[in-house]
């Protein structure tokens, strides 16, 4: 069934589209000045308010757990004993797929020498036993935390409730009643769909990079890194452009595809790469650290600021994560359908938490048992040229079959995105009516238009040049205001299942 294009909300569509119009043509034009404004302004959410980002990350983890194991959990999303639309499988690899799957397979290789060469990881220990530990953290419990609880808010009112209104507003209906309808609940809509559009553009902008230096390292191009980089961005909103417009089907079908390119890259460099028992016994030494030293990391400020590791890395990594909080638990949200609240949030944390760490072992070991074996030096080649797609190119240069390993990575992460940007763009396509039955399909041009307007914010920093640093701070800004909104979301899912377990209780005594 499509929803008619006459329930279009033009003002949700059309602002957010013409202020990232306008934040793209600055960054082109004065991309100098664009990228001193945003870092000033990182300075302020990030350094000075950075405290709001940690409490929020640690509070989302303790509401996951409470969440999962207390009445709530028994809460099925959807009709009273209504069994899971999909089979676990399928659901787990769309749930992965819908998130950072890209970025975790470019970060994974060599996150570790970036934080190796923090003064932090010399307070802590040696390189050996800390580089490995941060990664998992950074990327596990507390980022999958803010997907899992929020995906369970958007499940309770899409399936539960059944509300035909697919906006965060909504979700905040039972804290702010009537208001929902009126100028705040535009405000919380607009700045969803800005945060939505920011984390893409952050996504796209920061891992892109190296697809493009695997084109012209594979096929010798002339072309600068920046002209392929758009060429990949345009190339990748063709396939989610496609997979989107096919529905559900196609969606899913991509995300098998996506886990079995994944698992097999990571199974190839496990068994062939020279690093096996390296890679199982840190990975399983530094997954000990990160869990006996959670809420140490979770907790650490550096209030004397004498290395700013919490400001560059855990306050970036969170505002990164929340930002990503309106597409991938709407859409997690909206393939739970049959499923309790409990089993999303340890389902969850089974698949999305353990497909990530398995990940950043096992790649993120190779170069560093390399390195501690002296058979590399990744820190000072990094050190040396900054250029962490060149270093990404370097470690693969080590594997056997280096040249498979490149093309197999080039596909993957071209799915990868492919299966992120087709949730986003299906999301934002429902964020763009009125009201939506509860099976009704975004009109196909609402779709196309979303899954073109995904990739012009990143274009435009690509092209601008922007630094990782400037990069990350369009997440860290527009993650700020959207943490208050989540913060709603959850007392009102609170407020709205309570008084939903009491209906049922009342019906059962009327029995």
């Amino acid at each position: 069934m499509v929803t008619r294009v006459g329930k279009v909300d033009w003002i949700t569509t059309l602002v957010p589209f013409f202020l990232i119009v306008g934040l793209a043509l600055f960054l082109f034009i004065f991309p100098e000045e664009s990228n001193d404004t945003i870092g000033q302004i990182r300075f302020f959410f990030g350094d000075t308010l950075g405290l709001y980002y940690l409490v929020i990350g640690l509070g989302f983890l303790l509401v996951a757990l409470y969440m999962a194991f207390s009445k709530f959990g028994n809460i099925v999303l959807g009709e009273p004993g209504e069994k899971p639309r999909y089979s676990f499988f399928t659901w787990g690899c769309m749930m992965f797929t819908c998130g950072l799957a890209a970025d975790i397979l470019f970060y994974s290789f060599s996150e570790w020498v970036m934080y190796a060469t923090n003064p932090h990881i010399e307070q802590m220990g040696s390189v050996a036993e800390w580089a490995g530990v941060f990664p998992l953290f950074h990327w596990s419990f507390i980022p999958w935390a803010f997907y899992l609880v929020l995906a369970v808010a958007f499940g309770f009112m899409l399936h539960v409730r059944q509300r035909d209104r697919k906006r965060y507003s909504e979700a905040c209906r039972p804290v702010i009643g009537k208001h929902a309808d009126g100028l705040l609940g535009r405000i919380i809509d607009l700045f969803a769909l800005f945060a939505l559009l920011a984390g893409t553009a952050t996504t796209f902008s920061v891992a892109t990079p190296l697809m493009a230096g695997i084109l012209v390292k594979l096929f010798n191009i002339e072309l600068s890194r920046t002209a392929v980089t758009i060429i990949i961005l345009i190339i990748t909103c063709a396939v989610y452009t496609y997979a989107v417009l096919h529905g559900f089907k196609g969606i899913s079908l991509l995300a098998k595809i996506c886990i079995f390119l994944f698992f097999g890259l990571l199974i190839f460099v496990l068994l062939v790469g020279g690093q096996g028992r390296f890679i199982i016994e840190n990975g399983f030494e530094s997954l000990g650290k990160m869990i006996q030293n959670f809420i140490g990391l979770a907790t650490y400020t550096d209030a004397g600021r004498t290395t700013n590791f919490p400001q560059d890395w855990t306050i970036y990594y969170w505002a990164y994560w929340m930002v990503w909080c309106i597409a991938a638990p709407f859409f997690i949200g909206n393939i739970s359908r049959g499923r309790t609240i409990k089993q999303v949030i340890l389902g969850g944390f089974v698949f999305g938490v353990g497909s990530t760490i398995v990940g950043f072992i096992v790649l993120g070991n190779y170069s560093l048992g390399l390195q501690v074996s002296g058979a590399a030096d990744f820190i000072s080649q990094y050190a040396a040229s900054g250029d962490l797609y060149d270093l990404i190119l370097s470690i693969v240069d080590t594997m056997p079959f280096a040249t498979f390993i490149l093309i197999l990575t080039l596909i993957t992460m071209i799915t990868f995105y492919a299966t992120s940007f087709d949730s986003i763009a299906y999301t934002a396509a429902c964020y763009s009516y009125k009201s939506m039955e509860t099976d009704a399909q975004p009109h196909k041009l609402i779709e196309l238009l979303w899954c073109v307007l995904l990739i012009v914010l990143p274009i435009a920093l690509v092209f601008s040049e922007s630094s990782m640093s400037n990069i990350q701070s369009v997440s860290i800004i527009s993650a700020f205001p959207l943490g208050i909104i989540m913060i709603t979301m959850i007392w009102s899912f609170f407020k709205d299942a309570r008084k939903y377990q009491e209906e049922m209780s009342h019906d059962c005594a009327l029995k």
